[in-house]
């Protein structure tokens, strides 16, 4: 069986079949060939995945996110983070990057942060620095996205590891990590903008326009708060929270920045469900080759090797670290949760680790390899809006893919260092 579903998903991706296809057609050859089970098999297993009231968070806060973009929030943030930031050597860089920092606390994805950036940003930057660092600092900051919470990368892993992971806890892990690299990636652009020669070209605003320019803000800045806010006060789930993140975005769009017109919920609406479809497809195809794994009982063997390779669980959580740097070069992030979390968390748990510790590294991991080539998905939307290469790009990059790296092993081997917030709230 294991054979059959190998073979049959490796050579329908590559020639081309999209992965969620390509994993339903892998369950339906093992079941056709080297099964027992019954064909009906397959539909079951598909409706029982996507028959989850988590799920839901993941379309309304996609939604949230397009209403918050179509009501002119992009240009606020940048306002604000301009009157803090602007006037620091490489201050275009520090804006992008404060900027996503707060806009990640809105939409909780890289891909849509990164056009969004690229959008406000590609053009000044290439005016002010070059090409290539414009670009890099682009598609690094979009990557903070699915880190700092909401994160609909963190809704996925904890839907499919079970009821052992909250998903209020995966944000709150988040929360650390996320102002390190930010704060990571303002000193490297410092540092390089200042070896480079890239001049100085904001003033340092007063307090007037900095009150100003928050005061503007602010109905965005509060957003996070009260989402996350009401999730970690029990007030709501993430799904709840997510609904209350829409009607926020109406909120804000129609009264405060007026901004949102009826007829961009349409295209807000369309947007979100085809991003939704997408990773519901995966989780659905993909479920049922979970299944056929678990009948073979591959994560019980997989566990007995790995406890014969090493009973460390730091050992363990490397060679797991090792092995999805590999992985996210290769294959789209979600289909590697969908695939990957049923077999890697039960034997995380069996090595004694923590659940939210394992699970937000994971993430993290995964996380990196969207900046990563041949598959960095940010890479090929940043490099098709800013017109450079593949290999430009990745040659800009690379300094802030060490960055997240860097700050992927102080999560692996310091957890403490992130792990209190959510131990301060009961996670």
């Amino acid at each position: 069986m294991l054979l059959t579903i190998a073979l049959t998903f490796f050579a329908t991706a590559l020639v081309g079949v999209p992965i969620a296809f390509a994993l339903g057609l892998a369950s339906l050859a093992a079941v056709l060939v080297s099964s027992d089970l019954p064909l009906r098999m397959i539909p079951e297993r598909m409706a029982a995945a996507v028959d989850s009231f988590p799920l839901l968070a993941i379309p309304l806060f996609m939604l949230a996110g397009e209403l918050m973009e179509r009501a002119g929030i992009l240009a606020r943030l940048v306002e604000f983070a301009r009157s803090l930031v602007g006037h620091i050597r490489g201050g275009l860089a520090h804006v992008c990057v404060v900027s996503e920092m707060i806009l990640s606390g809105v939409t909780g994805t890289a891909v849509g942060d990164a056009a969004a950036l690229a959008s406000v940003f590609l053009g000044p930057m290439k005016r002010e620095f070059d090409e290539e660092f414009g670009a890099a600092v682009v598609a690094a900051a979009a990557n903070i996205g699915p880190i700092i919470p909401p994160s609909a990368a963190m809704i996925v892993y904890a839907i499919m590891a079970g009821s052992s992971v909250s998903i209020a806890g995966l944000f709150l892990a988040g929360l650390v990590p996320g102002v390190l690299i930010g704060a990571g990636m303002m000193t490297l652009a410092w540092a390089m903008a200042r070896r480079r020669g890239y001049p100085v070209t904001g003033r340092r605003p007063r307090a007037g326009a900095v009150a100003r320019a928050t005061g503007r803000a602010l109905p965005v800045l509060l957003m996070p708060v009260v989402v996350i806010g009401g999730m970690v006060g029990g007030v709501f789930t993430a799904t709840e929270a997510a609904a209350v993140a829409v009607v926020y975005a109406l909120v804000v769009g129609f009264l405060v920045t007026r901004e949102l017109r009826p007829r961009d919920l349409g295209p807000a609406l369309v947007r979100s469900a085809i991003t939704t479809s997408i990773v519901v497809a995966l989780i659905a195809l993909a479920s049922s080759v979970t299944f056929l794994l678990t009948v073979a009982q591959v994560p019980t063997a997989v566990a007995e090797w790995l406890r014969s390779v090493t009973t460390s669980p730091t050992v363990f959580l490397t060679l797991v670290m090792l092995f999805l740097l590999v992985v996210g070069m290769f294959l789209e992030s979600n289909a590697a949760y969908i695939m990957l979390v049923p077999i890697l968390h039960p034997i995380a748990l069996a090595y004694g680790i923590d659940p939210l510790h394992f699970g937000f590294v994971f993430v993290l991991n995964l996380v990196v390899g969207m900046l990563t080539p041949p598959v960095g998905v940010v890479l090929f939307v940043v490099a098709s809006l800013s017109g450079l290469t593949l290999e430009r790009l990745v040659r800009g990059v690379w300094p802030f893919v060490l960055l997240q790296l860097a700050v992927l092993a102080l999560c692996v081997y310091a957890p403490g260092l992130y792990l209190w917030v959510p131990r301060l709230f009961g996670y």
